[in-house]
This record gives C-alpha cells, structure tokens and sequence, in this order.
C-alpha cells in the first residue's frame, strides 16, 4: 500500500528528505506522496521513515492503493534496479 498525507499536514519540511525513493514532494498546499514511488520503505528501511519523524501523524496508508509486501517489493526492484533483500533493511 502506497501511504499519503492528510490536510493536517504543517509544512515542517521533515518528511521529505527521509523518503529513500523521493516519492514526497511539495504539493500546491501540503506535501504529498506519489503513489507509484512509495514501497512504504521496503527494501530500505523496517519502518516507514516519513510516519516516524511526522510531528502531527498525518501520513496514512491510502486506502486507493492498496498493495500487497510482494507488490511493494517488485516496486523496489523496479524503481532501484535491485534485488529485494529483507536482510538489508535498516531499523
């Protein structure tokens, strides 16, 4: 499942550089996902790094993009060109 960002986001600029896959970026009024590069940080990390350091908990799994690990990993390979190695993720 992709994640996205409520209207309850305050611009505080912390989640976009955790993103491993550069899938947040500066809407119009709030930031916002991109569906087709969020893997929800499989292959990079065990934890969704934006979730982590969002201050207000705005970042939700988008029930629009519902995706099941296997999804989320093919996405990883396709957008890393990389093998999915679990072993590799950071905490």
């Amino acid at each position: 499942m992709a994640l996205f960002i409520t209207d309850q986001c305050i611009n505080c600029d912390v989640c976009e550089p955790e993103c491993p896959n550069d899938a947040i970026y500066q809407g119009e009024l709030i930031y916002e996902i991109e569906a087709s590069k969020c893997t929800e940080c499989i292959g990079h990390f065990n934890k969704e790094q934006c979730i982590i350091v969002c201050p207000v908990d705005c970042i939700l799994v988008d029930p629009e993009h519902q995706e099941s690990q296997t999804i989320l990993q093919q996405k990883y390979q396709q957008l890393t060109g990389k093998e999915y190695d679990p072993s590799a993720e950071a905490s």
